[in-house]
């Protein structure tokens, strides 16, 4: 095989790809999480901007060949068949809508189970983590989920071992990661280890994206300083992001996860050095201002819905523990 770095143009159109990939688009799929992963695939294959399947090679699959609806309304139109798995390297499946996932298909499930059992590896963007759960393909595998749906993921989907502080995570033969520019990133690490590192950096220049994000990098939505290994710790912040609109107490919170309050403050104070009780405050806040800053909704509607008794009780804790009041982040441009 050619090594990395020697010249496309002396491969020739026919040359074997070193990276192949085939994609199953599951029915209301994010068409951002889709489009960033093949993205990166098409701008390594080729040189420059020019699109050539050449060093990547990519499919949509399907067994009935019907265009795949994305949750934006834009359709996608499978091309290939599913047939032998081994055909490919990776078999990527795009999840969307937590809420509207389908079962899958005969053909598909056979096609996966298939590819897992000839150690094809997996690879679940978006909510596709789930769908390889519901298939019984995730058992034993640690997850990437997106912060703002864990809550689900733990309520709807027992058994998987879900990970939302990192934005891709690599368990062996699964791949998961929550979607977004997170795909772009997963895409580039497979892309770096196949054709090369030059090539995964060039993808990521051309969509304006500034490096290559390994998988422990924690998600945009992770605040830095609540990011931490203590499971214990983890365990309590997912019960805190399930319960914003309505706080637990710190008792409840440590009776849920089987412990004593002090020792849950021990937990945060190692952890994190902060009390569980600011952390949590912390959590509510941060919810408040992303909606101040990305939705129109009332002051009084965020403030019930992050937990606060009314505006006056969020503006004071806002001025208190971030130097301002909601009303000067709406003017933020």
């Amino acid at each position: 095989m050619t090594q990395p770095g020697k010249d496309l143009g002396a491969r020739g159109r026919d040359s074997q790809p070193r990276l192949r990939v085939g994609f199953i688009l599951a029915r209301r799929f994010t068409l951002c999480a889709f489009a960033n992963f093949v993205d990166v695939l098409r701008l390594a294959a080729d040189e420059g901007d020019r699109s050539r399947p050449i060093l990547c090679r990519w499919s949509v699959l399907s067994d009935t060949m019907s265009a795949v609806v994305s949750s934006c309304g834009v359709a996608v139109q499978p091309n290939a068949r599913l047939s032998d798995p081994r055909a490919f390297d990776y078999v990527v499946v795009v999840g969307g809508l937590i809420d509207e996932m389908d079962n899958l298909s005969a053909g598909t499930l056979a096609f996966l189970k298939a590819a897992a059992a000839a150690r094809v590896p997996l690879v679940g963007v978006c909510t596709g983590a789930l769908i390889l759960h519901r298939a019984g393909l995730m058992g034993g595998y640690r997850c990437c989920v997106s912060w703002f749906h864990h809550a689900d993921f733990l309520e709807q989907f027992e058994g998987l071992v879900p990970v939302s502080d990192q934005i891709y995570v690599i368990d062996r033969d699964r791949l998961t990661c929550s979607g977004g520019a997170s795909s772009a990133h997963l895409a580039a690490h497979l892309v770096e280890r196949h054709v090369g590192e030059a090539a995964a950096h060039k993808s990521l220049r051309i969509m304006i994206i500034d490096q290559v994000l390994a998988g422990e990098k924690s998600q945009p939505g992770t605040r830095l300083d609540l990011v931490t290994t203590d499971e214990t710790a983890r365990r309590a912040m997912l019960h805190m992001h399930r319960n914003i609109e309505a706080p637990l107490s710190i008792d409840e919170v440590a009776r849920r996860i089987g412990m004593s309050r002090r020792s849950l403050e021990r937990h945060f104070d190692k952890a994190l050095g902060c009390s569980p009780s600011d952390c949590y405050l912390e959590m509510r806040l941060d919810q408040a201002d992303m909606l101040l800053r990305t939705t129109r909704q009332t002051v009084a509607a965020i403030a019930a819905s992050t937990g606060f008794c009314d505006t006056s009780h969020l503006a004071r804790a806002f001025k208190r523990h971030r130097g301002v009041v909601p009303t000067d982040l709406r003017r933020t441009p």
